[in-house]
């Protein structure tokens, strides 16, 4: 188990459960599959993976809250499963911490599509041997305002403060940082920083936006209606 990347997977489907974890132990996955929020929590504390798959509707302990917990002790990556793509759950999820989310039914090949995307944002292979998504191209320290961004010890201050950011959010401003002033599209965001191929959910991206508006300030990052956003320079 030490060589392969370890999923929690918490779902209180006996039979998507059993289903989904052969089909990522067969990807050369090892799994924890816990039915319920409280003993995911718990097999999270003492097995920590390298990515957790929470389902919205979980018993006990709800995906949202349980998201929230482990996103209180780890910036492990987590993709939240939710049977509604128009949910608020999915918007919830996304707010407490999760990194993406899949919708349910889901086709096996494309969950493991997007853990490996998501795992190789976080610099790990994903089972199968990866290349990693290269971070943008930014060095040194790039100062906005009262806002320093320290590309090479990955670092982010504000007003002298640290900041601490997700690894997504990380790579979010890095790709902002990259080019001030420059609009870039939702889409363009998604290709970038969450590494997908296809198309998807542009919420994904206004969540996440609005998540590190907060924690570099709100006005550092321009919604220009239509097209995406820029960092201002």
């Amino acid at each position: 188990m030490a060589d392969q990347t370890h999923v929690l997977f918490v779902e209180d489907d006996d039979v998507i459960r059993e289903a989904t974890q052969l089909a990522l132990e067969r990807d050369g996955f090892a799994v924890t599959a816990m039915p319920d929020g409280l003993s995911g929590l718990e097999a999270f504390r003492a097995n920590r993976p390298d990515i957790a798959l929470l389902d919205v509707m979980v018993p006990g302990l709800d995906g949202v809250s349980l998201c929230r917990r482990i996103r209180d002790e780890s910036t492990v990556p987590v993709i939240m499963l939710s049977a509604r793509a128009d949910s608020i759950d999915v918007v919830l999820g996304l707010e407490a911490g999760a990194d993406d989310y899949v919708t349910k039914p889901f086709d096996g090949a494309v969950l493991v599509a997007r853990i490996r995307a998501v795992l190789r944002r976080f610099g790990h292979a994903g089972g199968a041997a990866q290349a990693e998504t290269p971070a943008p191209e930014v060095a040194g320290t790039l100062s906005f305002g009262e806002l320093e961004i320290d590309t090479d010890g990955m670092e982010v201050r504000r007003a002298g403060q640290p900041v601490a950011l997700t690894p997504t959010e990380m790579r979010l401003l890095l790709e902002f940082s990259s080019a001030p002033g420059t609009v870039l599209s939702r889409d363009k965001l998604l290709e970038r920083v969450w590494d997908y191929g296809w198309g998807g959910d542009t919420r994904v991206v206004d969540v996440h936006v609005q998540r590190l508006r907060q924690k570099i300030g709100q006005d550092r990052i321009e919604t220009v209606r239509g097209f995406g956003y820029k960092l201002k320079a």
